[in-house]
Formats: structure tokens, C-alpha cells, sequence
């Protein structure tokens, strides 16, 4: 029998003509990672709740700890997630190893169309092998490394003259990684209002993927990247170029000389505590935490302003962002599909914008009033249209954490150059694609 919440969803379903429930609804389980965008999803799903008779649970598992949980839930072929938002690098794992639903079939059945989302997220959260149209996630969550500064700091009269006597030009959001590195080493020991401040919250985190994010988000635009030829692993001359050594001397520079003390091992929450108690001018976070830095009391509102990342020889940025996946091991992959659809719909997505998540959905993306629909908006456009990815090979975990011991090693523990890291990660990568059989 129907409960009177089930009779109450049907007669609005029938009203709306949006979602026809199943004979049974079902209880589906969504699996994020949990953060800010997480409770903004809690809240918009309260609609798919109404529409489809379907009831939603969620587990959100803490940054530090969630590929481990999920991973290892999806390798053990556990059934906890009918959903998955998966970061973009799991993408090939999940394709590979049969852990996501293909969805072309789904996809060209109810008509939805990966043209109507952002080129890029489709590049980085949907396809498997890259570049090709199989699809295992739809965008979800679009994000990219960004900045935040104290943008009060910058406008009192004292610190502009300071700056400009010092460097000859007026204190501004800085539009290179140079000017980025002469701003933060400004403010760094600085007495603004009686304290002493510092120039930049930076990642440097070891344990699961903080140092590679933070580090790329300069090595990018000096020209690092993971292959002479995309698809053919010949990492000599691209991981280990002149472009990509500087890039990574630069971060270290950028660490030594203008962070605060002891930030030896800092990620997403240190970066925000840093500035949310006025450490630091400046600090590099995830556009998802930008809705909530903003809405701050103490540091927000016309304190904080945003900015792109800085390019230097090009303009790129650190893809974050994450596809939405049905989970293959799931017994609900018809309920889980229902969902899929309806967060699909422009409405939804434009909904999903307003709540504080970050639609990849061009109707949005493409609204004329997107640019000014928040501070930060235009720096997330300008951010996604050069954001470049870790590897999304099944063997990422191994790559990463590859990646993350050479650079913390060199840039926090001071062991060798930079030009030995690089050629000791190709070594190492190399190992890691002869065993995958990529070499």
C-alpha cells in the first residue's frame, strides 16, 4: 500500500508531468565527499524527492578520507552507493574496472545530449578513453583551484603606497604568477591593524593529493604537462622541460618566502582557516568553498575579493569538479537512472546554481546574467575555459601518490632539485605504465 508522503508525490507528479514514479518507489543512496556543495545537493534533491516518490540518503565521507572509503567500496563491489560523485581522475578506473554504468544507451533514450554541457567537463568528468563519446558520468560539479584576497587590505590608502613605492605600480588581483609571488612576499610579516600577516595559504598537503593541486596550479602555466602527444606516455620533455622545472621552483619560492609559518602540510581546511583568521592576504582554494567564503561574517562580503589563477606563459588553472555516476553494483540502476534525468533538466541545473553548486550546464554557463550573478562568477568561466587534469588513468592512485612524494620532497622537505624531482617522477611513472602495460 502507499503511504499518504508516496499518494501526496504521485498527485504532484501527475500535476506536473515531470517524473512518472515507479510502481515501488525506492530508497537511494548519493555518495559525495562532504563539503559545502554536499548540503547544497541535499537540499535541491528535496525536489526529485517530490517529483519521483523516491527517497534520497547520503554519505558524505570528510576530503581527507574519501577516494580511500569510496575506492575501496567500489573495488570490493559494495552496494552502499546507487550514485557516485567521483572526482574526475577515477573516471578510467570506474570505466575499466566496471565499477560505472555506460550511459550512451540512457543517454540517447531520454535525449540528453552532451552538447549541452561545458566541452571541458565533458572532457574531464564523462569520457572514457578520453576524448572519445563514452560516457560513464554526467558533469556534475564543476570546479578549478582559485584565489581569494583580502580585498579591504588592498584598498587601505597605507598599503597601496607601500606597494606601489616598492614595485612602482598600483596594488591589484595579481595577472601573473610573478605578480602573484610579488604581492604574497609584500604582505608577508606585514603589521596590518596591529598584527602581524602573511602573504599566501598554498597547498602543501603529502597524504593524499593537496601538494599536486597546489603545485600545478603554477607549473601549469609555465608550461608543464604530461605528455609530448597526448595518449602516447612520452613524458620525456614535457614532465621534466625547462617550462615545467621553473614552475615548480617557483611554487617552492612562492612557499619559502611568503607563507605562514609552519604550513608544512596544509590543504583545503588549513588554506580557509588561514585567511578566515586573518592570516594571510591571499589564499588558493576550490571555487566550490567561494559561495560560503563570501557569505562569511567576519571575512566576507566587502572584505574578500576573487581572482582567477594567474597565468604566466599561458593561462590554465587546476581542474577540480566531478562527474555524477551510476554505481554498477547498485539494485536500484533504474531509480539511480530516474535521477540522472531529472538533474540533467536546465531547471535543475539552474537551481542547482542559486543553492551554491556549480552547474556545467551551457543554458546556465551561457545566461547572459551568469557573470554578475556572483562576485566570483566570471573568474569561474575564465578558470574553466583553461583548466588542465591530473591523470585519469585506472592506475591514478598510484600515480598520484608518486606525484605527491617527489614534489613535497623537494618543496617542503628541501631534498634535491627541482630537476631531479621531475626526472624521478618520470622514473617512477614510467614503472607504473610498463606494469599497466601503457609502456
Amino acid at each position: 500500500m502507499k503511504t499518504a508522503k508516496l499518494l501526496a508525490a504521485t498527485a504532484l507528479v501527475a500535476a506536473s508531468g515531470v517524473l512518472a514514479p515507479q510502481a515501488q518507489a525506492d530508497e537511494l543512496t548519493l555518495c559525495w565527499a562532504a563539503w559545502d556543495p554536499a548540503n547544497a545537493l541535499v537540499e535541491l534533491s528535496k525536489e526529485f524527492e517530490a517529483q519521483s516518490g523516491h527517497t534520497m540518503k547520503f554519505e558524505f565521507v570528510p576530503w581527507p578520507n574519501f577516494a580511500d572509503r569510496m575506492l575501496n567500496e567500489l573495488n570490493s563491489g559494495g552496494k552502499l552507493c546507487d550514485l557516485l560523485i567521483g572526482d574526475s581522475q577515477w573516471i578510467g578506473g570506474g570505466a575499466e574496472n566496471g565499477h560505472y554504468v555506460k550511459l550512451n544507451d540512457f543517454f540517447d533514450k531520454e535525449g540528453i545530449s552532451m552538447d549541452d554541457f561545458a566541452p571541458a567537463t565533458v572532457y574531464a568528468y564523462s569520457t572514457w578513453p578520453k576524448g572519445t563519446p563514452n560516457y560513464y558520468a554526467l558533469p556534475a560539479m564543476g570546479d578549478a583551484n582559485g584565489w581569494f584576497y583580502r580585498k579591504d587590505w588592498f584598498e587601505k590608502s597605507e598599503i597601496q603606497e607601500a606597494f606601489k613605492s616598492e614595485h612602482g605600480r598600483d596594488l591589484a588581483p595579481p595577472k601573473t604568477q610573478m605578480e602573484l609571488l610579488e604581492i604574497a612576499q609584500f604582505f608577508q610579516e606585514r603589521e596590518i591593524d596591529g598584527q602581524k600577516r602573511y602573504g599566501a595559504a598554498i597547498f602543501t598537503e603529502r597524504g593524499s593529493e593537496g601538494i599536486t593541486m597546489g603545485a600545478t596550479s603554477s607549473m601549469y602555466p609555465f608550461g608543464f604537462k604530461y605528455e609530448m602527444t597526448p595518449g602516447k606516455y612520452d613524458m620525456e620533455g614535457a614532465v621534466n622541460s625547462p617550462e615545467a622545472v621553473a614552475g615548480l621552483e617557483f611554487y617552492k619560492k612562492l612557499y619559502k618566502t611568503a607563507t605562514p609559518p609552519g604550513y608544512t602540510d596544509s590543504y583545503m581546511e588549513q588554506s580557509l582557516d588561514a585567511f578566515k583568521s586573518g592570516q594571510v592576504a591571499m589564499a588558493m582554494n576550490w571555487f566550490a568553498f567561494f559561495p560560503g567564503l563570501y557569505a562569511d561574517p567576519d571575512t566576507g562580503g566587502d572584505k574578500i575579493g576573487f581572482f582567477v589563477n594567474p597565468g604566466q606563459a599561458k593561462e590554465a588553472s587546476t581542474l577540480g569538479g566531478q562527474g555524477i555516476s551510476v554505481v554498477a553494483y547498485s539494485d536500484k540502476q533504474d531509480a539511480a537512472l530516474e535521477y540522472i534525468k531529472w538533474f540533467a533538466q536546465p531547471s535543475v541545473q539552474s537551481k542547482w546554481w542559486d543553492l551554491g553548486g556549480y552547474s556545467c550546464h551551457v543554458s546556465v554557463l551561457n545566461d547572459p546574467s551568469f557573470a554578475d550573478s556572483a562576485p566570483f562568477a566570471s573568474d569561474f568561466l575564465l578558470a574553466m575555459d583553461g583548466v588542465m587534469d591530473f591523470w585519469q588513468e585506472p592506475a591514478y592512485a598510484e600515480l598520484l601518490l608518486a606525484m605527491q612524494k617527489r614534489l613535497h620532497d623537494y618543496v617542503v622537505a628541501d631534498q634535491g632539485t627541482a630537476q631531479e624531482a621531475l626526472d624521478k617522477l618520470i622514473e617512477d611513472w614510467t614503472e607504473t605504465f610498463e606494469d599497466e602495460g601503457k609502456l
